[in-house]
Order: C-alpha cells, then structure tokens, then sequence
C-alpha cells in the first residue's frame, strides 16, 4: 500500500506532453517564493489597469488550476477525470464580495450546480463558503454575541433563508453539500448556522456537511460535543477534514490582538490532530460521514490502513477522500484506481474573480513544505517515464 502514490504513469495518464511540461513549468514558478510575491503584483496590476492579459493566464495558471469559467465549461473537465473514476466537486471560486445582490447571485449559482449535479453521477457533491452567502462581519459580529440592529437583524435573516434554500434543495435532489471552513473569528456564528442545517437535513444521512479546520487545537473537542447534541437529537453528522487555509492571518491576528492562537503550536500537532480527528471519525461511521481534504500522503495512506484494519470497503460511501484541481494528481488518480471514492475541487468562474482564489493557491504551494518539491518531483519522473517509453 506503502507505494501506490508513486505511480506517476497512473497520475498523469490524462496529461499530454504539453500539459505536463505546463504543469513542470508552472511549480517551477510557484518554487520561487520571490517570483510568486512579484507574479502576484504583477498580475494585480494588469487587472486593474484592464491590461490585456487574460489570455496568457487562462493559458497557464487558471487553466491548471480551474475546470473553466462557468459550469458548462467544465464538462468536458468532468467527464474526462470521471473516465478514470475521480468525481468533481463545482466550486463556484469568486471570493470577497460584499453585496446583497452578489450574494444572491452566488445563492442561484450554488443552487444551479446542485440541479447540475443531481444529473450527473460524476458531481455527488455541491459546495459554497458561508462569505458566498452573507458578509464577513455580521459572522462576526453575532459570533462576539452582540447583539445586532433591526437592519442587521433582517440581513442575518437572509442569509440563514439562504443557507436553508441551498440545505432544502440539497436534500431534495440528494446532492451532498459541502460548506468551507474560514477564519476563526467569523467560525462560530456558520457552524451554529450548519448545525441547525445538520439537525433539520441529516435526519436520514448526512447532506449537510461543516468543515474542520485542524490546524486549529480546539476542533476535536468541538466535534466530540457535537457528536453529543446529535446522539442526543438524532441526527447525521457530515464533516470535511482540512488543515486549513489560514494560519498566517489567524496568527498575525491572534498576536495583534493579544489572544491565543487558535492554531497549532506546530506542523507535527496539526498531523496528528488530523490523523486522531480521522480515526475518531471512523469509529463512529454508523453516525458520521468523512470526506478527507488533503494533500497529505501519510495521512491518506493512515485512513486507508484504518478502513482496511476495520473492514471497511474502499467504496464505502460514507468515506471520499478529496484533493484540489491541478494538485496531487498521484493520490487522487491512485487513489481512483484502488477504488477508493475520490474527487477534485474543480474551481471556475470569471478570470478576473478567481484570481484571489489562484493566487492563495500559488501562496500556499510556495508557504507549504514539501509540497510543491513533491508535485516537481512527480512530474519529472513522469517526464522520464516517458521519454524512455
């Protein structure tokens, strides 16, 4: 099992030589801490002045990284990794907008890649951010437990009617939803929010799924007792298992505002709060389901020996193991063949609204040890494979 995700001839196996020497290519860029703080100015730049240079990036970074920039323009995306048995998730990757009708316009964005994926068996899941639904700091605020003005008030309402709009319509047409985790300081207030969403739609099986962000020491406390109120009321909980995207932001603040960091003290403690989160989890299947977002090959292969120690089929559909588009294509594709449940987060939008998106993903492959070195790694001896074929 040890060596499954070597097999590059099986990781790439959709690539073409051209594909290949983009993505050789591109984590050379993304190597280069400099070059990715420069690119990144850069790149802001040209955007804002209305330079012309969409092209060049649908070309290389969005391209590797996005399935396109509406969900039709995905599909051919879709349908191809789904011949090797890797599911997509569409996820609609526009990021800080702050408006009512933007919100509203992400509402009936989610909704449309649920009837999007209720046809078809290679999206089982939808997925959106709470700060797709409603504002940042009203997350906030009612997470401080402040209490809030009637303009407020009736703002907060909306944003639960959307929650419950995406919830309601995910149940009706039995389309798993996963909801991103964010910052700690607007946490509280979207988990009491997908709580209320677990207790009314996971009567029967999880749909509604929160997300864990185990970078972060109090998480497994947090899904202890809330494994507790769901024995206690009957019903399912769904949780996506992450490090988490954040900890820069969360330790400046934490040190700004003189409190404790919410994070890890290090890289270690959060592996091993991920693996006891998983295998906490899995002890409790008949109630719990998983989906393990992570480009970490010793914690796959640990849940992986855990379904096997237990007896639990690799297709067990209580359990999907998920990575990122453009990312670990040696465990998803592998993990695929072995035939384990397996599917990429296929981002795609406009090219100018993703370019937040993209570039935390250039940020975190240059911040994330290891990473980017093993995608290079992976793709070299690919390239080798090839040539001497």
């Amino acid at each position: 099992m040890d060596k499954i995700f070597n097999n590059t001839q099986v990781a790439f196996s959709l690539k073409s030589d051209t594909e290949l020497d983009r993505a050789y290519f591109l984590f050379k860029m993304i190597a280069n801490q400099p070059l990715v703080r420069i690119g990144t100015a850069v790149t802001n730049f040209a955007l804002k002045a209305h330079l012309p240079v969409e092209g060049l990036i649908r070309a290389t970074v969005f391209d590797h990284f996005c399935g396109g920039i509406n969900e039709q323009d995905c599909l051919s995306v879709v349908d191809k990794m789904y011949t090797k048995g890797v599911s997509s998730v569409l996820d609609y990757s526009v990021e800080g907008k702050e408006e009512e009708d933007q919100f509203d316009a992400a509402l009936k964005m989610t909704l449309k890649t649920i009837e999007f994926a209720k046809e078809r068996l290679a999206i089982p899941f939808a997925v959106f951010k709470p700060t797709g639904l409603g504002r940042f700091e009203l997350y906030e605020k009612i997470g401080r437990n402040e209490l809030l003005n009637p303009t407020e008030q009736a703002e907060w309402d909306r944003v639960v009617t959307r929650f419950d709009l995406v919830c309601s319509e995910g149940h009706k047409k039995d389309v798993a939803l996963l909801i991103d985790g964010e910052e700690s300081w607007m946490q509280d207030a979207a988990d009491d929010l997908v709580t209320n969403m677990m207790r009314k739609y996971n009567k029967d099986k999880a749909i509604v799924f929160n997300t864990l962000q185990l970078y972060r020491w109090d998480r497994l406390d947090y899904l202890k007792k809330l494994h507790e109120t769901a024995k206690n009321e009957g019903f399912y909980i769904g949780m996506k298992l992450v490090r988490g995207a954040y900890m820069e932001k969360e330790n400046v603040r934490a040190t700004e505002i003189r409190y404790p960091t919410p994070i890890c003290a290090s890289k270690n403690d959060t592996d091993i709060n991920y693996d006891t989160t998983v295998k906490y989890m899995l002890e409790h299947l008949d109630q719990m389901s998983i989906f393990a977002g992570t480009h970490n090959e010793s914690s796959t292969y640990t849940l992986m020996k855990l379904m096997k120690s237990k007896g639990i089929e690799s297709n067990d559909n209580r359990i999907w193991f998920g990575q990122l588009y453009g990312m670990s294509d040696n465990i998803s594709y592998n993990l695929a063949e072995n035939g384990y449940n397996v599917a990429k987060y296929l981002p795609f939008g406009p090219v100018k609204d993703v370019m937040p998106y993209l570039i935390r993903r250039a940020e975190e492959n240059t911040s994330v040890a290891g990473q980017t070195s093993r995608e290079l790694e992976m793709i070299k001896a690919e390239r080798k494979r090839r040539k001497e074929d």
